[in-house]
């Protein structure tokens, strides 16, 4: 369920009218609800009542905004983040340090300093020496960190192969059969405090069985180490439940999540640490924009909109679906192609998709964007950086700033051996 529907005709955000935020703001721009954001986030927690000492960790990658971090800090969750400015934004955002955790392949020596400075509550570390450096790093600042080990159980997550992670080919992780033998190395470095295993194994998941395959994999593990010796405190199961794009889809829903966790878990004695994205910010957020033309196509019209792939990359990168509606529809319909102004052949967000009946200057959204939208836009064919609103009840603010390409120029210098 969301916050975005038809009221006297004209879409709304809440009780915002969308023409009113394009006329004041401009399009194309994003749009949040926070009613929407509150509620995902009380059912996704109300949905694993049934495990014990659950910790939720929003993943700040779906959508770093700072007005929705603060929603999400209001509603007691910490953060999972994969960069040392993730972090910075956790924190700016009110979260608290020690319910962040940092995940990531890459992270680098300055931001595990960075992240121990902090008092950061949880290292996912993904290879050896990554644990030999944070010992390290440690040592010299006179800290321990709190890690845990995560594994790649080889199992296909069934989603598209750009967001798969738990595969053996997949860069994450380490292979769960060489699990028990790194863990007891890193065990034994001074300055880190091994608490569990950590496991994602990828995103927009439709099938709960992979999941509980892995999770039993995971158990294994979990008794394996606990019989050499290792007191296992903690076991994060990451995220990736799947929301519904378009009609017909059917994720399962965190009520039904939560209940295999609560079997499959029973007797591990552990916390389970959750981290939600998409199923929080996905459905909260539309993207507005403007149609500039209907152009003739050879066999249907394009439908030319001022959003772009690089304000919403998802269809060009994944070949992803979002919903386009009108957002005063008429009750007429067309087969179309929707598509931006970039110069790519790609900059298309539907092809031969039937849609509400458009016309040149109408407005329109695309629907599911609030999550792996905005965050991944870039300025590429020198556009400017999308704004974000968030909507509150029959208010709303603009919570990130249009970044103009003047202002992307203005930061751009010219060496003086170019100016002379």
């Amino acid at each position: 369920m969301d916050h975005f529907s038809l009221i006297d005709g004209a879409m709304h955000a809440e009780s915002v009218p969308l023409a009113l935020i394009a006329e004041q703001v401009g399009t194309p721009v994003y749009v949040y609800s926070r009613a929407t954001l509150t509620r995902h986030a009380r059912v996704f927690r109300e949905g694993l009542a049934g495990v014990e000492r659950p910790h939720f960790a929003y993943a700040i990658k779906a959508n770093p905004n700072l007005a929705v971090l603060k929603v999400l800090a209001d509603e007691g969750y910490g953060a999972d983040v994969v960069s040392g400015g993730e972090l910075a934004r956790a924190l700016a955002s009110g979260m608290k340090a020690e319910d962040v955790v940092f995940s990531g392949v890459g992270k680098t020596r300055a931001e595990l300093q960075r992240a121990l400075d902090a008092g950061l509550g949880q290292f996912n570390l993904e290879l050896e020496e990554e644990g030999e450096a944070l010992s390290g790093l440690a040592v010299a600042s006179g800290r321990r960190a709190n890690a845990t080990l995560r594994v790649n159980p080889d199992v296909d997550a069934g989603t598209h192969a750009k967001i798969s992670t738990g595969k053996r080919e997949n860069k994450f992780g380490v292979p769960i059969d060489q699990a028990p033998a790194i863990f007891g190395r890193l065990a034994a470095l001074p300055g880190l405090a091994m608490r569990g295993i950590a496991i994602h194994i990828g995103s927009q998941l439709f099938d709960l069985a992979p999941l509980e395959a892995a999770y039993r994999r995971v158990g294994e593990l979990v008794a394996q180490l606990r019989a050499a010796g290792h007191p296992i405190e903690r076991v994060d199961l990451g995220g990736g439940l799947g929301v519904p794009y378009k009609a017909g889809d059917n994720p399962p829903s965190p009520a039904e999540y939560g209940a295999m966790v609560a079997r499959v878990t029973k007797g591990w004695d552990v916390t389970l640490m959750f981290e939600p994205g998409r199923v929080i910010a996905g459905n909260a957020g539309v993207l507005l924009t403007r149609v500039i033309w209907v152009k003739p196509g050879v066999v249907h019209p394009y439908v030319i909109v001022d959003a772009a792939m690089n304000d919403l990359m998802r269809p060009a990168l994944y070949d992803a679906w979002h919903d386009f509606a009108a957002v005063r529809p008429t009750g007429a319909r067309m087969i179309a192609n929707i598509a931006g102004p970039v110069c790519e052949s790609g900059d298309t967000f539907a092809m031969a998709r039937e849609i509400d009946a458009v016309k040149s200057g109408d407005l329109a959204v695309f629907r599911t964007a609030g999550a792996y939208g905005a965050t991944m836009a870039s300025t590429y064919n020198s556009r400017g950086l999308v704004p974000e609103v968030m909507v509150d009840g029959d208010k709303y603010a603009v919570v990130a700033d249009r970044i103009a390409p003047e202002t992307i120029i203005a930061a751009e210098r010219l060496p003086e051996w170019l100016t002379a």
